[in-house]
C-alpha cells in the first residue's frame, strides 16, 4: 500500500506558496519543473482520499481554508480584511520597494558609487512623533470591544440619546487609553535610546588625509573602516587587512547565527601584502559584490586591482566577509563597506516586531460581538413591543445605549489590571529568579501553548565541550582512566628525548617514539609486554593525530609595554601556559586540543603554513601544513596533510563522522557498535584515521589537486574527486567521544513539557550530526524512538521521493536541513507540514534566522495552535518575535534575544514553572475574571429589560449616575478582581501532574459553552431579582431601586464566593470591604436610591431599610437567586468532579 502512495505538488498559483517564497532567489527552478510530476499526488491520510482525486486541496488541513464565506464573514471579518488590503495597497503605492542589485565598490571612494544606498542606521522603533498617537489608537480601536465603547461614549454627546452622566462612559475608556499610551510611550523611549546608543558608536575611518572618527550612522558604502579587537562590526564589509601576521583573524558571530564558536576570516591577499595601510589609497582597486541576500553562510564576489600589469583578480567567498553585528575577536581589521543599513545580512534576517494579541483577547472579542448582536436584538424587541410608536429609531438607539452594560467597559480595565498582576507575580516568584515580563499583554498565552520551538546552542546546551571517551578498538578510556594515557604519552616522549640526547641528533618525536617503544618491548620476554607496547604505540599515534588534525589556533595576549611592531615569538612569552587561549570555528576542536594538552602534547603555535607541538619533556615538534581539507556538511569530515620537520615524513590525518569515515578506513568489526554506544550516552563521536604518503604520492596528488582548483566548471566535484583518491584504506586510529554539556535540568524539563502535550521542535544553525546528537542526549528524542534523517534534496522530484519515504515511517522523529526544508516548502508546503506535525519531535539544522521565523509562521497558519519560541542569541530574535509567545534567555550570547522577547528567563529549566504554574493560572484566572465581569453586566441588563417591560417599554434607566459607576467599581470591583488570586491546584501539584496543562489547549475554560452557562445564570438571577423586588414590595413600590440594588450587590458577592476555588485572605477582606462600602453609601447617597431620582420625588427612608421586613425579603430574593446555583455546584462536584479536584483531595 505504501509503495502506491502518490504525490501531488503545490500549484504554481498557490498564494500561500508565493507568500513564503517571496524574496527568495529562484534556486530550484529548472528542469525539475517537469510536467510528469504534476500527475504524482502526495496523499497525507489514506482514508481522506479516493483514487480519482489528485488535487492537493483535498487535504484535511487545506480544506479548512476553503470554507464558504457568507454574510457573517463579511460582517465580522470581511471589513477588517478589506481595510487591511486597502492599507497595504496604499502603503505599496507610497513606498515602492527598491530593487536590490549587484554593485561595484571602489576602495575608499564612496562618491564613485553608481546608485544611492541606505543609511547605516539601526531602527527598532514602531512609531515616530507623528504616528505615535494615531498608531496606538488604531491598535486599540481595531478591536470590536474598544470600538464599541468609543461609539457608545460618543453617543452621549447627543442630547436625545443621553442616558446618564458623561463620566460614567468616558472615565473608564479614558483610563484604559491613558494606561496603554503611557506603557507604549515608555517602551518606545527605551527602544529609541537603545537605537541611538548603537548608531552613535564611534569608528575609525581611513581617508586620504589620515584617520578620522565617524559615527556608525555616517558610514557609507565604499568607506575603509578600521575595527579594533572586541569592537562590533558596523556594516557588511570585505576583509582587506589585519594586524595579525597570518593574514587571518577570528570573529564572534553569536549575534548573527547563534553559535558561540569563533569563525576564521582571511584577508584579501593583494591588500594584505601591501607594505602599509596608506598604500590602500595608492592602488586603484574595486570589489564587485552580489546583490544583498538573506543567506549568511554564502557570498560571491571578486576583487580587482587595475593599476597592475596584468590586472590582479581574486575571487571572494564567505571567508573574506565581515558581516555587521559580529565582533572582532583577534587583532585589528580593515575592511571596505559593501552593504549598509537595511541591506546588511543581520537586518535582512530580522523581522519587524508585531503587536502580539493573546488568544483569550480574541476569544473575548468574538464573545462581545455575540453580545452586541443580542443587545441589538433585545432593543429591536423592545421597540417592536412598543409598536414602533413615535421616533422609534431614536428609541431603538436609546435602548442600545441603555443595554450597553451587556458589554461592560470594565471588562477591558479588569483584564488589563489582571495581566499586570500576573506579570508582577511571575517576576516575584522566588523559584524562577531573574525572570522579567517585557510584554504584559499576553501572560495567558503561556497557558495555551502547543508548539515550543527552541534554539540549541546556549538554550538547551551550555556550548561547553568536555572530552569523555577514547576508544582504540581493543581498549576504551573514560574520564577516570585518562591518567593512564597521560603516563603512556609521558613515557613515550621521555624515551624519545633520552634516545635523542644519546644520539646527539635532532630526530623528531614521532619517529623516536615509534622506535623507542618497541625497544622497550625487546627487553621483556613475555607475551604481556608486547600487548602493552602495542597499546602504548597506538595511544601515542591517536593523541598525536588529535593534536594535529584540527583548525585550532593558540593565541597569546600581548603583554603591557611590548611594542606591536616587535617580534613577540620568544619562548618565554609565547609558550607560557597561563597566557594561552585557543580559537577555533568549532568548540569540539577546542575540547580535543585542550584534552591533548592535559595528556601532555600541547599546541603552542600555528600559522597558515606550520604548527608546533610541545611534548611533556618540553621538546618542540614542528610540522609543516601542506594541505587542509575543511569540514563541510556534504563531506562530514576534515583532513590535513603535514610534513614532519625532523624526518620529512608526510602524513594525511582525517577525522569525521562515523557515516563518512566508515567507508574510508580499513575493515574493522568494532567501529559501528562503539559509535552506537557513545551516541546512546549522548556523546558526539569523531573517527580519527591516518595514511602515510611517499613524496611521489604527494607530488602527484598536489598537481592534480591544484589543477582541479583552477577548473571553471564543476570545480567542487573535481576537487572532491581528487581528495577522495587519497581517502582509501586509511588506518583507523581511534574513536573520540565529546560531551556538549546540557543546561541544568534540561532532560526533566523537556519530559515535563512533553507530558503536558507540548510538541518540541529544535531549530538550530548547527551541523546535522551535532543537532541529532544533542536531540538524543537531551532526550528530546526518546531512546526507543526512531529518527528519520531527511536526505538532502534540491529538486521537486527528489523532494517527492523523500516525502514518500518519510510518509511510510510512523512515530519517528524528523531531522531535516534548512536547504531541504526550503525545497519541500517550495513544492509541498501543506503536505510537509501535515507530516511534520505528526512527529513527536522535529529537528531542523542549518537554519537561517529567517527560516526559523518562517517555520513559526507555518505552524501558526497550518495548525491554528499557539506557538512559543525560546532562544538566547541575536539569530533567534526573528523567531521570538514571530511566535505567539517569545521567551529569551540571558546567556553567553548577550541580551539581544532577552530584550526582544516577551518574557526573559535566566535558565531553560525555568520554562517548566513559567508554563505549568504561571501560564496555567493566568489563563484560568483571566477566563474566570472575563466571564464574571460579563455576567456582572448581563445581570444588570436583564434587570433593566424587566424594568422597562413593566413600565410600558420606556427607555428610562433603572439605576442612575453614581450607582452604575459604583456597581462596577467600589461595590463589586475588589471581590471580582480578587479572582486573580484564585487557583485550582497548588503549584507543586501542577508541576507534578503536567497532564493538567493539556486541558487548557482545548480552550474549555472560556468557550461558547461556558459563556452560554453564564448567560443563563445572568438571565435567571436578573429575572429573579427584579421580579422578586416587584412582587415582594408591591406596597412600597418607591423603594424598588434600593431593594433590588441591595439584593443585586449581595448576589454578586455570593457569586464571587461561589466561583472561588481556593480562598486567599485578601479575598475575604475584599468581600467585607465592598459590603461595608455599600452599607455606608446607603446613608450618603440616598437621593440615588429612587426611581428617576428627584424627578419622581422618591427618596430613601433610612428607617425603612432597618426593618425586619426589608432584611428578610432582601435575604429571600438573594437566597432564591443564589441557592440553586450552590446546590448545582455541590452535586456536580460530587458526581462529576473536575480533574484538578481529584488531585486536590
Amino acid at each position: 500500500m505504501a509503495d502506491s502512495i502518490p504525490l501531488n505538488p503545490v500549484r504554481k498559483n498557490s498564494k500561500k506558496t508565493s507568500y513564503y517564497n517571496a524574496g527568495r532567489a529562484p534556486r530550484f527552478q529548472g528542469d525539475d519543473e517537469a510536467s510528469n510530476l504534476d500527475e504524482m499526488p502526495l496523499m497525507m491520510s489514506e482514508e481522506a482520499f479516493e483514487s480519482a482525486e489528485s488535487d492537493y486541496h483535498t487535504l484535511p488541513r487545506a480544506r479548512v481554508g476553503q470554507r464558504q464565506r457568507g454574510l457573517c464573514w463579511l460582517l465580522f471579518c470581511g471589513w477588517k480584511v478589506l481595510c487591511g488590503c486597502c492599507c497595504d495597497c496604499l502603503l505599496r503605492t507610497c513606498r515602492k520597494r527598491k530593487e536590490l542589485k549587484a554593485r561595484t565598490v571602489w576602495l575608499g571612494c564612496p562618491e564613485k558609487s553608481e546608485e544611492k544606498h541606505p543609511r547605516n542606521i539601526i531602527k527598532n522603533q514602531k512609531y515616530n512623533v507623528f504616528t505615535f498617537v494615531p498608531g496606538v489608537l488604531y491598535q486599540q480601536f481595531k478591536f470590536f470591544l474598544n470600538l464599541y465603547f468609543l461609539v457608545v461614549a460618543c453617543s452621549q454627546f447627543v442630547p436625545s440619546l443621553k442616558i446618564g452622566f458623561l463620566y460614567t462612559y468616558w472615565a473608564p475608556l479614558g483610563f484604559v487609553l491613558t494606561v496603554t499610551m503611557m506603557r507604549e510611550a515608555v517602551d518606545e523611549v527605551r527602544r529609541y535610546k537603545r537605537d541611538k546608543e548603537m548608531n552613535s558608536q564611534l569608528y575609525t575611518k581611513l581617508t586620504m588625509r589620515g584617520k578620522v572618527q565617524v559615527k556608525s550612522s555616517e558610514i557609507q558604502v565604499g568607506d575603509l573602516i578600521i575595527v579594533e579587537k572586541n569592537q562590533r562590526i558596523p556594516a557588511d564589509m570585505i576583509f582587506l587587512r589585519t594586524t595579525e601576521k597570518t593574514g587571518a583573524c577570528f570573529i564572534r558571530t553569536d549575534q548573527l547565527d547563534g553559535e558561540t564558536d569563533w569563525k576564521l576570516k582571511v584577508a584579501v591577499a593583494c591588500t594584505q601584502r601591501l607594505p602599509a595601510i596608506v598604500d590602500l589609497f595608492s592602488i586603484s582597486a574595486y570589489v564587485h559584490a552580489q546583490k544583498p541576500l538573506l543567506d549568511i553562510h554564502s557570498f560571491e564576489g571578486n576583487f580587482t586591482r587595475e593599476d597592475s600589469d596584468p590586472h590582479v583578480h581574486e575571487s571572494l567567498s564567505i571567508e573574506n566577509t565581515l558581516w555587521a553585528s559580529t565582533v572582532v575577536a583577534s587583532g585589528t581589521v580593515i575592511g571596505v563597506v559593501i552593504y549598509t543599513g537595511k541591506e546588511t545580512r543581520s537586518v535582512l534576517n530580522t523581522s519587524n516586531a508585531k503587536n502580539k494579541v493573546g488568544l483569550l483577547d480574541l476569544e473575548l472579542n468574538r464573545l462581545t460581538k455575540a453580545l452586541f448582536v443580542a443587545q441589538v436584538v433585545l432593543s429591536v424587541v423592545m421597540v417592536a413591543l412598543q409598536g414602533f410608536l413615535g421616533p422609534w429609531f431614536r428609541n431603538l438607539f436609546r435602548f442600545v445605549v441603555l443595554f450597553s452594560y451587556i458589554i461592560p467597559i470594565s471588562l477591558r480595565v479588569n483584564l488589563d489590571m489582571g495581566k499586570s498582576a500576573y506579570g508582577w507575580m511571575i517576576m516575584k516568584d522566588e523559584n524562577i529568579p531573574g525572570t522579567v515580563v517585557r510584554t504584559s499583554t499576553i501572560p495567558e498565552e503561556l497557558g495555551r501553548l502547543v508548539y515550543l520551538l527552541t534554539d540549541k546552542t546556549g538554550t538547551l546546551t551550555q556550548n561547553e565541550m568536555v572530552f569523555r571517551r577514547l576508544h582504540l578498538g581493543t581498549v576504551s578510556y573514560g574520564t577516570d582512566t585518562m591518567d593512564e594515557i597521560q603516563s603512556h604519552i609521558a613515557q613515550a616522549y621521555a624515551q624519545a628525548s633520552a634516545s635523542q640526547s644519546n644520539s646527539g641528533g635532532g630526530g623528531g618525536g614521532s619517529t623516536t617514539s615509534s622506535t623507542a617503544t618497541p625497544s622497550q618491548g625487546k627487553s621483556q620476554h613475555s607475551a604481556g609486554p608486547k600487548v602493552r607496547k602495542s597499546v602504548s604505540s597506538r595511544i601515542n599515534e591517536a593523541v598525536k593525530a588529535i593534536a594535529l588534525c584540527h583548525n585550532v589556533t593558540p593565541v597569546y595576549e600581548s603583554r603591557a609595554g611590548i611594542n606591536g611592531e616587535t617580534d613577540a615569538a620568544e619562548a618565554d612569552q609565547d609558550f607560557s601556559d597561563d597566557n594561552r587561549t585557543y580559537q577555533a570555528s568549532s568548540p569540539d576542536e577546542v575540547a580535543l586540543v585542550r584534552w591533548t594538552e592535559r595528556m601532555g602534547l600541547t599546541l603552542v603555535s600555528r600559522d597558515l603554513t606550520s604548527l608546533q607541538l610541545k611534548t611533556p619533556s618540553g621538546q618542540i615538534l614542528t610540522y609543516f601544513i601542506l594541505q587542509i581539507f575543511p569540514f563541510t556538511s556534504e563531506s562530514k569530515r576534515m583532513g590535513i596533510i603535514v610534513r614532519e620537520e625532523a624526518t620529512g615524513s608526510i602524513t594525511l590525518y582525517m577525522k569525521g563522522a562515523d557515516v563518512a569515515m566508515a567507508s574510508i578506513v580499513q575493515y574493522n568489526d568494532w567501529l559501528e557498535e562503539e559509535c552506537g554506544n557513545m551516541a546512546r550516552e549522548g556523546l558526539r563521536t569523531l573517527v580519527v584515521a591516518k595514511k602515510s604518503l611517499s613524496e611521489e604520492q604527494y607530488q602527484d596528488f598536489e598537481s592534480r589537486y591544484n589543477q582541479a582548483k583552477l577548473s571553471i566548471h564543476d570545480r567542487t566535484l573535481k576537487v572532491a574527486a581528487v581528495v577522495e583518491s587519497l581517502e582509501r584504506e586509511m588506518e583507523l586510529l581511534c574513536l573520540t567521544g565529546v560531551e556538549d554539556k546540557l543546561q541544568a535540568d534540561v532532560r526533566p524539563t523537556l519530559e515535563l513539557l512533553r507530558n503536558a502535550g507540548i510538541k518540541i521542535w529544535m531549530l538550530t544553525g548547527d551541523k546535522l550530526e551535532t543537532a541529532t546528537c544533542i536531540a538524543k542526549s537531551s532526550h528530546l528524542v526518546s531512546r526507543n524512538q526512531d529518527i528519520h534523517v531527511f536526505k538532502p534534496v534540491s529538486s521537486r522530484g527528489e523532494a517527492h521521493l523523500e516525502l514518500n519515504a518519510f510518509r511510510r515511517k510512523h512515530e519517528c522523529a524528523l531531522v531535516i536541513s534548512g536547504d531541504s526544508l526550503e525545497v519541500c516548502l517550495r513544492y509541498y508546503e501543506h503536505e510537509f507540514v501535515e507530516l511534520a506535525c505528526q512527529c513527536p519531535a522535529v529537528v531542523c539544522c542549518r537554519c537561517s534566522p529567517t527560516q526559523k521565523a518562517q517555520i513559526v509562521r507555518l505552524l501558526q497558519q497550518h495548525t491554528s495552535n499557539r506557538t512559543c519560541a525560546i532562544g538566547d542569541g541575536g539569530n533567534d530574535v526573528s523567531m521570538i518575535q514571530a511566535a505567539d509567545c517569545g521567551i529569551g534567555i540571558e546567556g553567553k550570547e548577550g541580551k539581544q534575544a532577552s530584550l526582544a522577547a516577551d518574557f526573559s528567563i535566566t535558565q531553560f529549566k525555568h520554562i517548566g514553572r513559567l508554563l505549568m504554574v504561571h501560564g496555567r493560572n493566568s489563563y484560568k484566572r483571566s477566563a474566570a475574571l472575563g466571564q464574571f465581569v460579563m455576567h456582572r453586566g448581563m445581570i444588570i441588563s436583564t434587570m433593566q429589560a424587566v424594568f422597562s417591560s413593566m413600565f410600558y417599554f420606556a427607555s428610562v434607566p433603572l439605576y442612575q449616575g453614581f450607582l452604575m459607576v459604583g456597581y462596577a467599581t467600589v461595590y463589586t470591583m475588589f471581590p471580582v478582581f480578587s479572582l486573580v488570586l484564585d487557583q485550582d491546584v497548588k503549584p507543586e501539584m501542577a508541576l507534578l501532574y503536567p497532564e493538567l496543562y493539556k486541558d487548557l489547549t482545548k480552550g474549555r475554560s472560556l468557550s461558547f459553552k461556558t459563556f452560554l452557562i453564564w448567560v443563563l445564570i445572568s438571565v435567571y438571577q436578573g429575572g429573579i431579582l427584579m421580579y422578586g423586588a416587584l412582587l415582594l414590595f408591591e406596597s412600597e413600590f418607591v423603594h424598588v431601586v434600593a431593594i433590588s440594588f441591595t439584593a443585586l450587590i449581595l448576589t454578586e458577592l455570593l457569586m464571587v464566593a461561589l466561583t472561588v476555588r481556593t480562598w486567599h485572605w485578601l479575598m475575604v477582606v475584599a468581600e467585607f470591604f465592598s459590603l461595608a462600602c455599600y452599607l455606608a453609601s446607603l446613608a450618603f447617597l440616598n437621593e440615588y436610591f429612587g426611581i428617576g431620582r428627584v424627578s419622581l420625588g422618591a427618596f430613601l427612608d433610612l428607617g425603612f431599610i432597618t426593618t425586619k421586613a426589608f432584611l428578610w425579603k432582601v435575604s429571600a430574593i438573594t437566597m432564591v437567586s443564589c441557592l440553586p446555583l450552590y446546590i448545582i455546584k455541590y452535586l456536580k462536584r460530587k458526581f462529576s468532579p473536575p480533574s484538578y479536584s481529584k488531585l486536590s483531595s
